[in-house]
């Protein structure tokens, strides 16, 4: 009986050991599992095109082959940074469309795997590619395009450049507060030209400029370096500003940088040069030193061993976005970390005295813009005195009564 009784208790014993240990042990694995997905690195996508390299009027300017990539790069290692102390850790795979090729069949298949995605990508490009990504968050490092921010928006791409619309409102602002409100436009033959200078007739309406009269400038010639085409830039000129109502400046629209870097000190009557050339609107320039922008600037010259271009801070902001929605969320999936981006606590630094946060009607990227000539930043907008309810940033660029982006899936 002995013996027996001794068989039951330790039976039971066992049973109980199982009972009360098993749970524990489920419970152990859960949390074990769920912080190897904690743990896991959180995938992103560069995907760049390869476009032909801007061509400049003057030898001293050049295109380095790594713009734009640089400044992904060096955000990359600065929040892997900081994800070390919350056990967060970052991975990127920088993919190369082949010349020629068509960008979105191409990057079908890297689109399709990655939800988090870092687009070096000219708008037709960027238009294609984002369908086929319809579940991940795509930030947009490249474009200006106002459509992209209106008509053809899409819920997936959230835009870091400012906007055309944006440039030309924190251009006319400046000119405003400086009461020069009279302004000759000399706009050249691209498209890109044309969305300049439409933009600026609506910045005036806006601001209360004036645009005195609108010239279309159309220059084609062999070599744009070669003596001879230096000569006859420089005659023309003033031909081409001459006879014009009274302004105060000359507002160039000139994106392929034609003609626009002849105009200072050529036009027919002495006027200053603004728009595309002369005093530009910029996110950001290799001059800018205000709210510790200097040590950014040291910090890109050392690393990249040149100084930091626009592209460089777009491709730099879009890569600190998705590292500040994942560290102060704590969320991994995409959908997630899309609604923080679009959040009220959403807020990245981009040195510029304030956070930078997304528009909810089109999802563009609100910030103050630089007014900066070749060597030296001039002003920011928006300028003293021009106000909004909410953000002082939505004067520039296309307000929510404004939008006409109407987000479909």
């Amino acid at each position: 009986m002995r013996r027996r009784a001794r068989g039951v208790s330790a039976l039971a014993a066992l049973l109980w050991a199982l009972l009360v240990h098993a749970p524990h042990a489920s419970r152990a694995e859960a949390d074990e599992s769920a912080a190897s997905a904690a743990s896991a690195p959180i995938s992103v996508l560069y995907l760049a095109g390869a476009y032909p390299k801007a061509q400049f009027l003057s030898l001293m300017q050049s295109e380095a082959a790594d713009v734009g990539e640089a400044g992904v790069r060096i955000a990359l290692d600065e929040i892997n940074l900081t994800g070390k102390f919350v056990g967060r850790e970052f991975s990127m795979e920088f993919a190369r469309v082949k010349p020629g090729a068509n960008v979105a069949g191409q990057a079908a298949p890297l689109l399709s795997k990655y939800k988090l995605v870092v687009a070096n990508l000219e708008a037709s490009d960027l238009v294609a590619a984002a369908p086929q990504a319809q579940d991940a968050v795509i930030l947009d490092m490249r474009t200006s395009d106002d459509a992209l921010r209106r008509e053809r928006c899409a819920r997936n791409t959230f835009h870091i450049p400012p906007n055309t619309a944006m440039r030309a409102d924190a251009l006319a602002q400046f000119l405003v507060a400086k009461n020069w409100r009279r302004w000759l436009v000399l706009r050249g033959p691209g498209e890109a030209d044309a969305a300049f200078a439409d933009d600026i007739h609506l910045s005036a309406a806006r601001f209360g400029g004036k645009v005195v009269e609108d010239r279309r400038y159309a220059y084609d010639v062999g070599s744009r370096r070669v003596d001879t085409g230096y000569q006859q830039i420089a005659a023309q000129m003033p031909l081409a500003t001459a006879g014009a109502p009274a302004h105060d400046v000359v507002v160039v629209a000139d994106a392929a940088d034609l003609f626009g870097d002849y105009l200072p000190y050529n036009t027919f009557e002495s006027r200053l040069v603004v728009g595309t050339q002369g005093l530009v609107p910029l996110a950001w320039h290799p001059a800018f030193q205000e709210y510790s922008a200097l040590q950014m600037q040291r910090r890109f010259l050392r690393v990249a061993r040149r100084p930091m271009t626009e592209r460089d801070y777009a491709g730099w902001l879009a890569v600190r976005a998705i590292g500040e929605a994942a560290l102060r969320s704590g969320k991994t999936d995409v959908k997630d970390l899309g609604d923080f981006l679009r959040g009220d606590e959403f807020g990245v630094a981009g040195f510029k005295g304030q956070p930078l946060t997304f528009r909810k009607w089109d999802q563009q990227l609100r910030q103050p813009l630089l007014l900066a000539s070749a060597l030296m930043v001039v002003s920011m907008s928006p300028q003293e005195g021009f106000l909004h309810p909410k953000f002082l940033t939505d004067t520039l660029g296309y307000d929510e009564p404004e939008t006409k982006c109407r987000f479909t899936r």
